[in-house]
């Protein structure tokens, strides 16, 4: 007889049986897969850690929880900082952030960058699709620079023909 349930072996379920099975209670874990981890699991061939379903990062901005973690298996302190070849074959900083705006426009400070911000918005009733509402948020420089062409190229259409609700789930700049 068992006091849980558990389904799913990656990081939360062997977490939580294994502080549940620390406290006297018993666990079955059950995982569709014959290994735990989840999308987590690595194997080591020939000597190389491969990750089995890509690569993994584990996120967190508690100590504690790190400290914790880290009992189980050695995380390193990788930071994920993406860059991007925009539609003028420059590389930029991505999601576009503080140094984006200062690599288009140069500016320095979270001030400067909402004023020009504020300044490229384009106004407009009609936000009922991708192009007219991301404009509205952004401003034509950015839109032709990071979304246009990569929309066009995964929806094989023009933004304008796209419904908004398209892009209204990415985060957009807040200041």
């Amino acid at each position: 007889m068992y006091d849980y349930l558990i389904v799913g072996a990656g990081l939360y379920g062997s977490i939580f049986a294994h502080e549940a099975t620390k406290r006297g209670y018993k666990c079955l874990v059950i995982d569709k897969r014959y290994h735990v981890g989840g999308n987590c699991y690595t194997e080591n061939m020939y000597g190389v850690n491969v990750h089995m379903y890509g690569p993994h990062i584990f996120h967190t901005n508690s100590k504690r929880v790190w400290d914790y973690m880290n009992k189980f298996t050695a995380f390193n302190n990788f930071i994920y900082r993406p860059k991007i070849y925009a539609s003028d074959g420059k590389l930029y900083s991505f999601p576009i952030n503080l140094m984006t705006l200062y690599q288009v426009y140069g500016v320095t400070t979270p001030k400067e960058a909402k004023d020009i911000i504020e300044r490229e918005k384009i106004l407009t009733q009609n936000t009922d699709n991708l192009e007219s509402w991301i404009t509205s948020q952004v401003g034509v420089k950015l839109y032709d620079l990071f979304i246009k062409s990569y929309t066009m190229k995964q929806w094989n259409k023009e933004p304008k023909c796209l419904p908004s609700s398209i892009i209204k789930r990415l985060p957009i700049i807040q200041f």
